[in-house]
């Protein structure tokens, strides 16, 4: 049986979640996703926006929607600092459903204005749909 850890998720704003007994964190890294249980090697790494995954100690599988930050793994603990971060109960699946239509129509536009940003709105679609992902899993 694994060991328990500590899961911390922080964002600018406030603490989004405190679990003190997760039983493994699997992270979307900048590089790829991975996967820390207790005793894990030091590291720090940058995130990547999707969705981070933890196991409870009664073996429920939680999810949260992260947006990019930092991840700090310790043999005991883990930390997100993360640009922002919701819980999958948290999202609203009708805003980020809406947020997505906005960035598809801003990417699809037959004739864009000088205004539009498409790395802004390439960003948006990527968000909703990570958003849209957690709220359905």
């Amino acid at each position: 049986m694994a060991g328990k850890i500590s899961l911390e998720i922080v964002t600018p704003e406030r603490i989004v979640l405190s679990e003190e007994n997760a039983e493994m964190v699997v992270s979307p890294g900048e590089l790829g996703d991975f996967g820390v249980l207790e005793g894990h090697t030091p590291f720090l790494t940058s995130l990547r926006t999707g969705s981070l995954r933890y196991l409870t100690k009664d073996g429920q599988e939680k999810i949260v929607f992260i947006k990019g930050g930092f991840a700090e793994a310790l043999p005991k603990k883990v930390t997100i600092l993360a640009d922002a971060a919701e819980t999958k109960e948290n999202i609203d699946l009708q805003r980020a459903e809406e947020a997505r239509k906005r960035a598809e129509m801003r990417l699809n536009a037959d004739m864009p204005d000088e205004k539009t940003d498409f790395e802004r709105a390439r960003s948006a679609l990527r968000r909703a749909e990570a958003r849209i992902k957690v709220a359905l899993l």
